[in-house]
């Protein structure tokens, strides 16, 4: 089989799963489906290798070209199969809109009704009810992004017009990927549903994808798009857009807003039929995912490609340009991330496009945020380890059960900084830091409080905020209610109701966590973060306090 003949059998392949029916010329049947593919089809410019027709109209062709073919100079041939179009073949317009220019591994799609007609990379083919449907609009979606209304500046800061402003710049010179860093407690939520509003209201854009970190965030986005009253019609967002937070593998096909994980929307895309929702309130920064093999993504006829027109990924610093990149590169979609700290991958990622810096630093001085300070407690074996001398008997745990056993030790016991808190415990370390923060408290770190500020504190893993939680109400003289662990192996109470406690209740006053309730939780009356472990990432270190 010759290369070309190699491609031509993928791409036949590749149009039937986006629901074309591939004919030769000479069994043409234009009632065999809504979108018929035409093999070899003559035109006056010459012979197109594909000729898509949408309810027996043609709309525009494929030009095939064997494996390793660059395909940038391909568009000028498949953009002469658009022009001087036959008068006895019915079509929709002239010159026909839509051209792909692919290899079977490779396509390129361009729309010539763009302001700049500019050809893009796509997972596959387009649906015929898609094309179908663009081919009826009056103008592109990349048209309408250039003719969007003036913002109305009512109820928004300075920073969110700004980044409002630039981000719509962007999307008037059709860039396909986007930028915003706004600080911590700026506000980048509400900016985010602040512009979705005038995408899907001005420039009707179908549906909105939002995609967040873990399912903590996915409820408060939520209620962000619940509470958002609307500028110029005065109603909640939700009166007027469905907006679904997916706690199942099921899209709603009349939302306009999705809010997911990465990891549930890969579930969908593998075709599982349910995801375990536990999985989504685990971070991302719980994982190393550069030992882990990028996630492979195949085309799902159920979520085409054109799903979504836009891709909002919240806190995108993360760690998801190596696992998940072809999911976020599955769909035909703009897309756009929200962080307070890109980092060298994040800028990579999205072209090095940053439409917005808005540091900590500017929303101090605008009075947006406080500024900090910093408070070190240290001990002797957090930073240099320590030693148990043979004859003295220690307690065993059990990592999974953590029962306990008592073993004499028959050799000296030497232990690295590195290794405290996770292969050996050291309760008294633990209780010396808490201690000392609670005796200098409302001495030198909140002088002249009375009442414990709430206080969240960053532990290494599971295991050690329950050692922390335990030797908080000792040393503080408290019930529970005082301070609660908040992992994703809460169990009893469910972690976004303590979550809510205490954001909104008085107890309790200290939460525990390891990664649950870092970047992106809204926790106004949080005043103080105690780190008791290294975090060797600057990335890290900011979007925690």
């Amino acid at each position: 089989m010759k290369p070309e003949e190699k491609a031509r059998q993928k791409i036949d392949q590749q149009l039937a799963a986006a629901g074309w029916v591939v004919q030769d010329l000479k069994e043409l049947n234009m009632g065999a489906s809504l979108g018929v593919a035409v093999r070899e089809s003559p035109l006056k410019s010459g012979e197109a290798d594909y000729l898509l027709f949408v309810d027996r109209k043609a709309v525009g062709v494929v030009e095939a070209k064997p494996e390793g073919t660059t395909l940038s100079g391909v568009a000028d041939q498949s953009g002469k199969y658009l022009v001087g179009f036959p008068a006895n073949l019915p079509h929709v317009m002239e010159p026909l809109p839509f051209a792909y220019e692919t290899t079977g591994i490779e396509t390129f799609f361009r729309d010539l009704r763009d302001p700049e007609p500019r050809s893009r990379r796509v997972f596959a083919f387009h649906r015929p009810e898609t094309l179908g449907e663009w081919s009826s609009q009056a103008d592109t979606l990349r048209a309408r992004l250039r003719h969007l209304p003036g913002l109305l500046t009512q109820g928004l800061r300075d920073c969110q017009i700004e980044a409002i402003g630039n981000l719509e710049k962007s999307f008037a010179d059709a860039r396909p990927r986007g930028l915003i860093q706004m600080a911590t407690g700026s506000g980048k939520t509400y900016t985010a549903v602040s512009f979705v509003y005038r995408l899907i209201k001005f420039a009707n854009a179908k549906r909105v994808l939002f995609l967040v970190d873990r399912s903590n965030l996915g409820r408060q986005t939520l209620r962000e798009f619940q509470q958002y009253v609307t500028p110029d019609d005065g109603r909640k967002f939700t009166e007027l857009y469905n907006v679904q937070h997916l706690t199942s593998n099921t899209l709603d096909p009349v939302s306009r807003v999705c809010i997911t994980t990465i990891q549930r929307l890969y579930s969908m895309l593998s075709g599982e039929p349910e995801y375990d929702a536990t999985l989504e309130e685990k971070s991302g920064f719980d994982t190393l995912p550069y030992l882990e093999k990028p996630k492979d993504v195949v085309y799902n006829p159920k979520i085409p490609i054109e799903t979504f027109d836009f891709i909002i990924t919240d806190e995108c610093h993360r760690s998801i340009y190596h696992l998940w990149r072809q999911v976020l590169e599955y769909f035909d979609s703009f897309i756009n991330g929200l962080t307070a700290t890109p980092s060298k991958q994040t800028l990579g990622f999205f072209n090095q496009n940053l439409v917005m810096e808005y540091s900590h630093e500017r929303a101090v001085a605008d009075a947006v945020n406080v500024g900090y300070e910093v408070y070190r407690i240290k001990t002797r074996i957090t930073e240099q380890g320590s030693k148990v001398d043979a004859g003295y008997y220690i307690d065993k745990r059990d990592r999974l059960t953590r029962k306990k056993r008592w073993e004499l030790l028959d050799t000296e016991l030497e232990y690295a900084a590195s290794q405290l808190d996770r292969s050996v415990v050291a309760p008294d370390q633990i209780r010396t830091i808490i201690r000392i923060f609670r005796d200098k408290l409302f001495t030198e770190i909140f002088p002249g409080r009375k009442e414990v500020p709430k206080t969240l504190i960053f532990a290494k893993d599971d295991s050690h905020a329950e050692d922390i939680v335990g030797i908080v109400r000792e040393e503080f003289g408290k019930g529970n209610d005082f301070c609660k662990k908040i992992t994703y192996k809460t169990t009893g109470e469910k972690p976004e109701d303590i979550i809510a406690s205490f954001r909104n209740s008085y107890n309790p006053r200290i939460a525990v966590t390891v990664d649950m309730i870092s970047t992106g939780t809204d926790i106004k009356p949080l005043e103080c973060l105690l780190f008791m472990r290294d975090v060797k990432s600057m990335v890290y270190f900011y979007v925690e306090w």
